[in-house]
């Protein structure tokens, strides 16, 4: 996971009081750029010399199961894990050569929060400016502008300790962007949330991303990703195995809808193929069966006119879950 840590010794200009402005970027286009990148631990590859590019305003996600080289793309470009081989630029720099430029101009939110707990939440935000030498009074001002962001105002003088899961999420949150950085780095940044807490976790990143932050993201919700995400890469095994949008990547790789079946084991065991002239592909999954369809509601009529036995049925439409069975032969979590 990323370890959150700054670099030291850089002064960071006070914030216009009442808002949270867009970063300044020193590349024009590309913030970040990948060729053949890799990571290797010993024998074991978690970074198979990928390729890609996050532009700058944009929220670009790397989507993926546990363990398929996501958190270890995102170490490489945080400066907090060498890479070892390929070319990588951040902001327009070399990370082996210039690791502590770079993280002075990186918010980073780890997959796991490491707030101080014997510091209450307001001097969480002050003690983690005085990384970037930001006098106190900006300090201050700009802790007071992020607690209203992510609405902990009324929590500012309690222990981190008692807060909620998403709580310390949103201060997290609010901790990386201290320093006003160009690029955000988010490994996981809803895992173990509860739906509430994830949503006005999403509502925030999303208002950033309105205001023209770049957001780098790791998950393994598909749904996060189609929230978030402007681009994303689905990562399988070390590689990347597809890019674009989410719209463009369920376009290419899924149909329009999707007929949810399930079916007692007699029925699935006396199918003999039946349902293989109903839809455009069918993927036989331990708890039900999926048929991909342009119109999932004329599938279902099909399946009623063959007589076939049914317990429930479910037409929708087509998601990144899907788009990811259809590369890889499995589901997103398992």
């Amino acid at each position: 996971m990323l370890d959150g840590r700054p670099a030291l010794g850089r002064m960071i200009p006070a914030l216009t009081a009442g808002t949270i402005s867009a970063p300044m970027t020193t590349t024009p286009d590309v913030l970040i750029r990948a060729r053949a990148l890799t990571k290797q631990f010993g024998a074991l590859t978690a970074v198979d010399g990928v390729d890609f590019d996050v532009h700058v305003g944009e929220a670009f996600g790397f989507l993926g199961p546990n363990g398929a080289g996501k958190t270890s793309t995102m170490r490489m470009i945080a400066c907090s894990s060498p890479m070892s081989s390929g070319e990588l630029s951040v902001v327009g720099m070399n990370p082996t050569k210039q690791g502590a430029q770079i993280k002075a101009r990186l918010g980073v939110v780890p997959q796991i929060d490491n707030l101080d707990a014997e510091l209450t939440v307001l001097e969480n935000l002050l003690m983690y400016a005085r990384y970037f030498d930001i006098p106190g009074e900006s300090a201050r001002a700009r802790a007071a502008e992020l607690l209203d962001f992510v609405q902990l105002t009324d929590r500012a003088n309690d222990q981190v300790e008692p807060l909620s899961g998403g709580m310390k999420r949103r201060l997290t949150i609010a901790r990386a962007l201290i320093n006003e950085p160009e690029l955000i780095l988010l490994d996981e940044p809803t895992t173990g949330l509860d739906p509430q807490a994830r949503h006005l976790v999403w509502d925030r990143l999303y208002r950033l991303k309105s205001r023209g932050v770049t957001l780098v993201i790791t998950t393994h919700y598909m749904d996060e990703a189609e929230q978030l995400c402007d681009r994303l890469v689905v990562m399988d095994h070390a590689k990347i195995v597809a890019e674009g949008s989410p719209r463009e990547l369920i376009e290419r790789y899924s149909t329009r809808e999707v007929l949810e079946l399930r079916l007692t084991d007699a029925t699935r065991a006396s199918l003999n193929g039946r349902l293989d002239s109903v839809a455009e592909r069918v993927e036989d999954l331990p708890d039900r069966i999926l048929l991909y369809a342009a119109d999932g509601e004329q599938a279902l009529e099909k399946i009623h006119a063959q007589q076939i036995p049914i317990e429930s049925a479910l037409v929708r439409r087509s998601t990144l879950e899907d788009v990811f069975l259809r590369l890889t032969g499995r589901t997103l979590i398992e």
